[in-house]
């Protein structure tokens, strides 16, 4: 038998009583009073010795009883709003079909492994088998605080989902067909060319268009500042949690500062209050992104007989015409909100104008002088 009170983490102030009995083993946080959690483990220990004080089975602690707190406590608190549908789906789906009622106690590397396998061989992507490891992994986590287990056996796990280098398939327009695109929106959907004109205009995504609101936008100095992203309905940070500002062009500015002008007449005649959401359903609530994609931005290619190309790719149209200009990778890599150039790098070095050359230059012998030969005494 054993009590204990130490901290759990090295000078973090918090203090824990572990407690090992008949081969069982618990951990309790009690605060940052250590005298007070000293006194707390006299008292167990006292009621351990006089046998009035059991300790549940491990075995009684099942993988699903911690897939529960670890959904409804620690991802709110950690993750973004649209995480938790996201995992919560990955363990009904995935997980809790075969470990649900499975202690905890049972669960090893080999289990997680062949679970992982399994999903693989159903045709799933390693990204999904990816993120199917994470959930297990953060729900075991819950069970290495508790002490029921000693380490997290998801964690352990490396050389399963081998990592593949990522291939960016991007299908940018010419800026004829920009044009063309543009043109056709303006003529047949009118009330959506200011938004497809900020997506041209900026490479901005999709959600963190239709999430800005007029808050957003410096008229005065041309650039927007990007703060928000919207999902499935719910509004979020932008990708990689991180605030930008993105420059707009003339064209933009004038169309943009037209629509809120019309925008505060249409609703003031109305006598009600103007929107803070830029672009709006008829109702005056933000848009909904898959509603747009095939409802309006299918609509236009086809009607301008264009072929069929992702929204994400006028993202990638943005980039490409910014690099046939001459622009730097690293204004572009501001601009779309890359977490690194390498990224940017990765997606748009090959479209860099003699992006190679360097390369080649540099197997040169600086200091080699050619004479051509005369070729009468060749």
């Amino acid at each position: 038998m054993s009590v204990q009170v130490r901290e759990k983490i090295k000078d973090s102030g918090d203090w824990w009583i572990f407690i090992e009995h008949h081969g069982q083993r618990r951990s309790k946080k009690i605060g940052r009073d250590k005298r007070f959690a000293l006194e707390a483990a006299k008292k167990i220990e006292a009621k351990l010795i006089l046998g009035d004080l059991k300790l549940s089975k491990n075995e009684d602690v099942t993988f699903g009883h911690y897939a529960k707190t670890w959904i409804e406590n620690t991802v709110p608190a950690t993750c973004k709003k649209i995480s938790i549908s996201d995992y919560t789906g990955i363990l009904k789906n995935h997980v809790l079909p075969d470990l649900e009622k499975t202690p905890v106690t049972d669960i090893n590397k080999a289990v997680v492994k062949k679970l992982l396998q399994k999903k693989l061989k159903e045709g799933y992507a390693a990204s999904t088998a990816t993120h199917i490891k994470n959930a297990i992994s953060g729900v075991l986590e819950l069970a290495v605080d508790d002490n029921k287990i000693s380490s997290n056996p998801a964690q352990i796990i490396r050389k399963l989902i081998r990592s593949k280098v990522k291939k960016y398939h991007i299908d940018p327009l010419t800026r004829e067909e920009t044009k063309l695109l543009l043109e056709t929106c303006l003529t047949n959907y009118p009330k959506h060319y200011p938004m497809l004109l900020t997506l041209c205009r900026t490479g901005m995504r999709l959600g963190e268009v239709i999430a800005l609101q007029w808050g957003d936008i410096d008229f005065n100095n041309r650039f927007i500042i990007v703060r928000r992203s919207r999902s499935k309905s719910h509004t979020s940070t932008p990708k990689n949690d991180k605030y930008r500002n993105v420059d707009m062009s003339r064209q933009l500015t004038e169309c943009l500062s037209k629509l809120k002008i019309k925008r505060k007449e249409e609703y003031l005649a109305k006598g009600e209050g103007v929107p803070e959401w830029i672009f709006i359903s008829e109702i005056g609530t933000p848009l909904i992104e898959g509603h747009w994609r095939e409802r309006v931005f299918k609509k236009i290619l086809e009607k301008a007989k264009m072929r069929q190309i992702r929204i994400h790719d006028i993202r990638h149209t943005y980039a490409s015409q910014l690099i046939q200009d001459n622009r730097s990778l690293a204004y572009i890599k501001d601009q779309l909100g890359h977490h690194s150039i390498q990224v940017t790098v990765d997606i748009y070095g090959h479209l860099v104008p003699g992006a190679n050359k360097e390369v080649v230059d540099s197997l040169d012998d600086p200091d080699y002088t050619y004479i051509a030969p005369n070729l009468k005494e060749a």
